[in-house]
């Protein structure tokens, strides 16, 4: 593929992510918001402990192949064949596992309810272990256009009948039928839409010769997933489900622009990073300038959802989840570094064996234990404080580590990323005088007045200053404009 294609092709599935990322954002944002209306928050507290063991379990089932997959420079059938099949019966072995132990599970936090819910939600890993080889050949046609629209149609649906099912009074039910059918209706889209049959058989060779950089991914991926949501599980048991679902919320809230967001990057760039792992400089080039994109996008965006916390919570979720805003105020402050350190890794990925990332993981794993151990018993705020604190550590070892693959120094780094945050900080304290002023108007204009000003402001710095991350968001609008209708 040459430069000037693989280059076209990288803007034209950043926007097209982007887009479908923004509007699956949206969608999750109004489920988010009427479903919170009609439930409890110990019912998000039950579904934060569950989603600790399906979120382990679902990186048990991919093992890190499906991104090995996606770093090779060719695939057969038969290692795609192979590794659907690893992906299913992995995926059903853990279900009966998760299954068996449930009613444990329920009787360790005394919630009845955890041994109701946990058959019918762990379905999930079968379901998502029938999307991942496509995902992987979508992927690596950069055929972005059609897996955003794909997600987007599959979280309006799941988003619908969970909405329908809250205002019904299903409860907890609700959430489990959005997750499980978001999942199916992406499994059946990508199979109906791509009918593929594997030309090779498989053999237990294809994944013997795949496995030495899947194992150490699944390592990493592994630990990070039991660490990024282990606090919740001490949280439910030491404090209440209550308390968990209020964390748990601000935990969601934070990470629908955040997670969106570097979904949207890594999904296109990992394997256009790995297409250009040969050339160093083009490789550093576009390192630079998805760092530059995330700053301009999520740095306003996160200090501005601080600065609106209050207002937005009391006006969209009600008296009942102010408790979270606290939370949901700290934790946004990871979101400015923690994309960055995603990126990085990807990096890693890309141009490294494997043995970084697993020693990366160890250090970064031994500074989370002596947070969590400090902060847990000081309380949730504690919690947030030490959650965005490691953030940071893994900003900098990510980055630290990536600069000497890619050649680049701090100096580049902070060139990068200084700009939109200074730019941001300056939003900030607009929005921050501007709202003794806004007092006396109601919960609604005052929000809008808050966001318009937000925008303008940082809009017309990013213009007067003429940053170079304005006119690359302005090139990979240009290219969604321009992409195939085809797809």
């Amino acid at each position: 593929m040459s430069e000037q294609k693989l280059e076209q092709k990288v803007a034209t599935g950043v926007a097209w992510s982007f887009t479908e990322k923004l509007l699956s954002m949206v969608i999750q944002m109004a489920v988010s918001i009427i479903v919170a209306r009609a439930l409890m928050p110990a019912d998000f507290g039950v579904m934060a402990i569950l989603t600790f063991f399906s979120s382990v379990a679902l990186t048990i089932v991919d093992s890190g192949f499906s991104q090995t997959l996606i770093r090779k420079r060719e695939v057969t059938d038969g290692e795609y064949s192979a590794v659907l099949r690893f992906n299913v019966i992995t995926s059903l072995l853990l279900y009966i596992l998760l299954t068996a132990l449930a009613r444990p599970i329920a009787s360790l936090y005394g919630v009845e309810a955890i041994a109701d819910v946990a058959p019918v939600l762990f379905l999930v890993l079968p379901i998502n272990s029938l999307c991942v080889v496509q995902t992987v050949m979508y992927t690596r046609e950069f055929r972005f256009a059609l897996l955003s629209k794909i997600v987007f149609f599959a979280s309006l649906l799941s988003g619908v009948v969970a909405v329908v099912m809250a205002l019904m009074g299903c409860g907890i039910w609700s959430l489990v039928a959005q997750r499980l059918l978001l999942m199916g209706f992406k499994a059946v889209a990508f199979w109906y839409l791509r009918r593929w049959r594997a030309s090779e058989r498989a053999t237990l060779a294809s994944l013997r010769a795949m496995a030495p950089f899947s194992l150490r991914l699944l390592c990493t991926d592994l630990i990070a997933s039991i660490y990024n949501n282990v606090a919740q599980l001490f949280i439910g048991k030491m404090y209440s489900t209550s308390a968990l679902g209020y964390f748990s919320q601000a935990q969601k809230l934070k990470d629908l622009p955040v997670t969106s967001s570097v979904q949207a990057i890594q999904g296109v760039t990992y394997p256009a990073l790995s297409a250009m792992a040969d050339d160093s400089v083009k490789l550093r080039e576009g390192y630079l300038r998805i760092v530059r994109m995330l700053a301009f996008v999520l740095f306003p965006a996160m200090l501005g959802l601080v600065a609106i916390a209050d207002d937005m919570f009391m006006l969209l979720l009600g008296p009942k989840w102010m408790p979270t805003v606290p939370y949901f105020e700290i934790l946004s402050l990871s979101g400015l570094i923690y994309p960055i350190a995603a990126v990085s890794y990807n990096i890693l990925k890309t141009k490294s064996d494997g043995r970084v990332i697993v020693w990366l993981e160890v250090v970064k794993r031994v500074v989370m234990t002596a947070l969590l151990a400090y902060t847990i018993p000081r309380g949730v705020e504690s919690v947030a404080w030490g959650m965005t604190a490691m953030a940071a550590v893994e900003f900098l070892l990510n980055t630290g580590t990536a600069m000497r693959y890619v050649g680049i120094t701090w100096r580049s780094i902070s060139g990068a990323l200084l700009p939109s945050l200074l730019l941001a900080a300056v939003m900030f304290g607009a929005l921050y005088l501007l709202s003794p002023y806004l007092v006396g108007m109601g919960l609604l204009l005052r929000l809008i007045v808050a966001i318009v000003v937000a925008i303008v402001i940082y809009i017309g710095l990013a213009a007067l200053f003429r940053l170079r991350a304005l006119r690359e968001g302005v090139d990979i609008l240009k290219g969604l404009c321009r992409s195939p209708k085809s797809e």
